[in-house]
């Protein structure tokens, strides 16, 4: 699982899929996440195709070498927002996230290329009990993903609906 730089849960406050419950969030936590992916041309036309965004940056080599600054395809940005929010999934929501709430400030200050390794972190930044419902809470979430040297390509915050731990009866 992921280590976090501050507070860890007690294994007793993971739903048994591996997900924190809400109360085992602590505000200030920093997860390094364990998994990282190598991306590949094939999972970018793939996300392009399967999003039917026809955007040259991401699906044409041609156009990319010889109409861009980059000179070679990107990859699709909602790829790289979706990794990084999946690559946190094992670590601390897996079996516990009701719904996503939603993301604000997503931003990707640098390019993502082919053959570039993605690493995550996750901070906790606040949480709150829910007002509409008893058993539930609201986490807001800071991603971060970097490529292989360190630079960051992508972060967002997010806000995910959580199931608080089962009354034991």
């Amino acid at each position: 699982m992921a280590q976090a730089k501050e507070k860890t849960p007690a294994a007793a406050e993971r739903h048994p899929r591996g997900g924190l419950y809400f109360e085992g969030f602590v505000e200030g936590a920093v997860y390094s996440h364990r998994l990282t992916r190598t991306v590949t041309q094939m999972d970018n036309m793939l996300f392009s195709n399967m999003t039917l965004n026809p955007q040259p940056l991401h699906i044409d080599a041609h156009f990319c070498a010889t109409e861009t600054e980059w000179g070679r395809p990107i990859m699709n940005s909602l790829f790289t927002l979706g990794l990084m929010i999946g690559i946190s999934v094992n670590d601390l929501t897996v079996g516990t996230t009701i719904a996503n709430l939603g993301m604000t400030n997503v931003r990707f200050p640098a390019p993502l290329f082919e053959g570039d390794t993605v690493r995550c972190e996750t901070s906790v930044l606040a949480k709150r009990v829910s007002k509409s419902r008893t058993s539930a809470g609201i986490v807001e979430f800071h991603h971060r993903a970097y490529k292989q040297d360190g630079t960051l390509v992508a972060e967002c915050t997010r806000q995910a609906f959580m199931l608080k731990r089962p009354e034991v009866s």
